[in-house]
């Protein structure tokens, strides 16, 4: 049994063995991040998971290298591994060491980030890092924002800033719209906010899977001329299924002239602004009210960490501020207290590993990588092109590229479908890279996500040369059941479902 330090702490480390202890993990990480063996995604059933870890705790504190032993061999090889050079799967998250270690300072230090009273450096440093971020995606200088543990936060607290900046109460009346593209993450931060589904508009996309805004004006008159109040209009810049870019100028002229909050879910595109070919893609972004941004996925951070700027910092002060009198003594003056602009009250510093992250690689690099995976997206582009094998089912857009394999032998099109369901399994089980896959205009794609800064040409080359050339009598047969359900149809961050009132009359719903 551990005895207590020299203090008596029952929980204390004495110094020698914190370094020790933390020496060794970072042994074990370097070697495990190191290693390429690894494959993209190792399995496991709940059975063998519950036969490896199920049981009490123990009574006795345990010998640290055997805990760690323990993790190496019976948690972290089964899991999905996003530095993966060959993972293209969902949209892939390859962190920097950098930014690891900035999120392991935070935790260290257990740093309370939700009063400036408590957390004064750390606040400060939140307030720089999005100081960064407006300035890249040119909002004025009085915007703000606040960081959060996800896009679907940042998606949530925009909705309640549209609502509590233009109207207040909720009302049966208000109606928000979103395209058949959109994140489910607004979906269900529109139901936590008391959207019931009638006042959601499901808007159908063109055939670039993109925001009508023609459509969406004459969802609004029909709304306005049945007694209903628009409120906010949900774009996206850069989708998961395509990658696609609403007009995002011309939705802000519209929704201006309406008197309508414009959000634009920018999580996964947001940050390729950093390029001139993203900003160019970009274009009108900073005329949104508000933006959802991701530096998990484009500015290559651990979980968790979003972002959620406005146009007008005070808005989400009203929205959130609340003072409670067992608060009292944390306000004082024009202090930045975190907590007054979201959810939560109990927050991380969430700042630290971007801010290291930052000055240690400086933004050119992270530029470059921006760069590099946009030029290796388009070597992907041009490798279905130039294939007769293969065929694009989407306009390629922002890293994203969807196709399929048209097998000519196969007897209809649910066979087609089949084949390149088992094409992603074949892939998998190869531990050469991971896809994911999705619906386009009603048939089952790959789905390709060039995202990860440790990806090169090879690896692209690699992942082709399978994809065009595995023969169907070698394929591994499908995971499940049902074509589009097969080798995760869903995608992680997945858009919001069609139902039979919302399917396109141009088909590509997703």
């Amino acid at each position: 049994m551990r005895e207590a330090d020299g203090n008596g702490d029952p929980l204390g480390v004495d110094p020698e063995a914190m370094r020790a202890y933390g020496y060794r993990t970072v042994d074990m990480l370097v070697q495990r991040l190191c290693d390429r063996s690894i494959p993209p995604l190792r399995r496991a059933s709940p059975q063998e998971m519950r036969d490896r870890l199920s049981g009490p705790p123990p009574a006795a504190g345990q010998d640290f290298d055997a805990i760690l032993a323990r993790l190496d061999r019976d948690v972290l090889p089964f899991m999905s591994r996003g530095d993966h050079p060959g993972f293209f799967a969902f949209i892939p998250f390859c962190g920097t060491w950098p930014g690891a270690l900035g999120d392991f300072i935070a935790s260290a230090c257990n740093i309370y980030a939700g009063s400036w009273m408590e957390s004064a450096g750390p606040t400060q440093l939140e307030l720089e890092v999005l100081a960064w971020f407006k300035q890249w995606i040119g909002y004025p200088a009085g915007a703000g924002g606040v960081l959060v543990d996800g896009g679907s936060a940042a998606n949530l607290t925009a909705l309640a800033c549209a609502r509590e900046t233009l109207v207040g109460d909720m009302s049966a009346d208000l109606v928000g719209y979103v395209s058949d593209q959109a994140h489910s993450s607004l979906a269900r931060s529109a139901r936590v906010l008391g959207f019931r589904p009638e006042q959601l508009r499901v808007l159908p996309t063109d055939a670039r899977f993109r925001i009508d805004p023609r459509i969406l004006a004459a969802a609004m008159d029909a709304d306005v001329r049945a007694g209903r109040r628009p409120l906010f209009v949900a774009a996206t810049a850069g989708t998961t299924n395509t990658g696609a870019v609403d007009p995002l100028t011309p939705l802000s002229q519209l929704c201006r002239e309406r008197g309508v909050w414009l959000h634009v879910d920018a999580a996964y595109g947001g940050f390729a602004v950093l390029t001139e070919r993203g900003r160019e893609l970009l274009r009108g972004l900073d005329a949104a009210d508000s933006v959802t941004l991701d530096p998990h996925k484009w500015l290559y951070q651990p979980y968790e960490c979003g972002a959620l700027l406005v146009r007008d910092d005070s808005v989400l002060r009203t929205a959130f501020q609340m003072t409670p009198d067992y608060l009292q003594d944390c306000c004082a003056g024009d202090e930045t207290n975190l907590s007054d602009r979201g959810l939560q009250l109990t927050r991380s510093a969430r700042a630290l590993k971007v801010w290291v992250s930052l000055q240690y690689f400086g933004v050119d690099a992270f530029t470059a990588a921006v760069d590099r995976s946009l030029d290796l997206a388009e070597r992907v582009r041009e490798r279905v092109d130039a294939a007769d094998a293969l065929e694009l089912t989407a306009p390629a857009s922002l890293g994203v590229i969807c196709f399929r394999r048209r097998f000519p032998g196969a007897a209809n099109e649910d066979e087609v479908d089949a084949h390149n369901a088992a094409l992603v399994v074949a892939l998998e089980q190869s531990g050469l890279g991971l896809v994911s896959s999705t619906i386009v205009n009603g048939r089952y794609t790959l789905r390709v996500c060039v995202l990860n800064h440790t990806t090169g040409a090879d690896d692209v080359d690699r992942l082709m040369d399978f994809l065009q050339s595995a023969e169907p009598t070698t394929l591994a047969a499908p995971a499940a059941a049902g074509t589009v359900a097969l080798a995760g149809a869903c995608q992680r961050d997945h858009p919001i479902p069609a139902t039979p009132l919302r399917r396109r009359s141009n088909g590509g719903g997703g």
